[in-house]
């Protein structure tokens, strides 16, 4: 008897089919409008779909998440550039690691919400109206540090034994080491780390954001939305936002698996 599997895609469709429903159960229930009242803590689908496409907010979308995807991304290449090279000299300087990995795991400990609000007194907000916000792009980079930096430390050190060996009696020094064995073992676990990396580069500079300090981006949005009680749209804000960490982090997997072949069992 065999098995038949059922397609990624079909399974994804089935998912979100049925996390629509979930939803529209629980907001025309638990989450139904008190008498007298027409506000709902989680409007309907239906409701969301009303404010963002027939009445035509969707079209902002652009203007509003320019400044976050940019302080997202400044904020992403600095702290998973500080984690490798964090992660460099660890490998150079074996003895380190403790220390190294103390200071990612502090990083990681740290109440993100104080953090920024000293953040925001330090380094302030953005310099002029629609550029990405200091206090985010520095949220955005602390948030990377701790997955990238333990990612790679575990790259770097799972390099197979033999094959060191083998490059030493060839004459190879650890800069070959490096090339040959080291970065071809730790690549896999580098490229994951730095896909995990993108969502919560994202939330970071999301809530740096929402901290205060600019007038554009995600966090005023939610603010301004939040205080007029649309649920609708702070909803669907919420729900861009995770298309936006979804496709980013779509784009990095396409990257890995072309990248590294090898672990997929794909000819490179």
């Amino acid at each position: 008897m065999t098995r038949t599997s059922i397609p990624g895609w079909l399974a994804g469709l089935i998912g979100g089919v049925s996390l629509i429903v979930l939803w529209w159960i629980f907001a025309v229930t638990a989450f139904r409008p008190a008498e007298g009242t027409t506000f709902t803590p989680v409007p309907t689908p239906a409701a969301v779909f009303d404010w963002l496409i027939l009445q035509g907010n969707i079209a902002g979308a652009a203007s509003v998440f320019a400044p976050t995807l940019m302080a997202a991304g400044i904020g992403y290449l600095w702290g998973n550039g500080i984690a490798l090279l964090l992660a460099t000299i660890v490998l150079l300087f074996p003895k380190t690691e403790t220390v190294i990995t103390q200071i990612a795991v502090v990083s990681y400990c740290l109440p993100i919400v104080a953090i920024g609000g000293i953040s925001v007194v330090v380094l302030g907000g953005a310099k002029s109206p629609g550029d990405p916000s200091a206090t985010a792009i520095f949220l955005a980079a602390l948030v990377c540090v701790f997955t990238t930096v333990v990612g790679s430390i575990l790259g770097f050190t799972s390099a197979d034994k033999a094959s060191l060996d083998v490059v030493r009696v060839y004459g190879g020094g650890r800069w070959t080491q490096l090339r040959k064995v080291r970065l071809v073992a730790a690549l896999p676990s580098i490229l994951n780390a730095l896909q995990i990396a993108v969502p919560t580069a994202f939330l970071g500079a999301v809530l740096g954001e929402y901290l205060g300090g600019i007038t554009a981006g995600v966090g005023p949005t939610l603010i301004r939305l939040q205080g007029q009680l649309d649920s609708a749209g702070v909803w669907s804000v919420f729900l861009l936002c995770a298309v936006f960490a979804l496709l980013a982090y779509g784009l990095v997997g396409l990257l890995i698996r072309f990248v590294t072949p090898w672990v997929a069992g794909k000819a490179a």
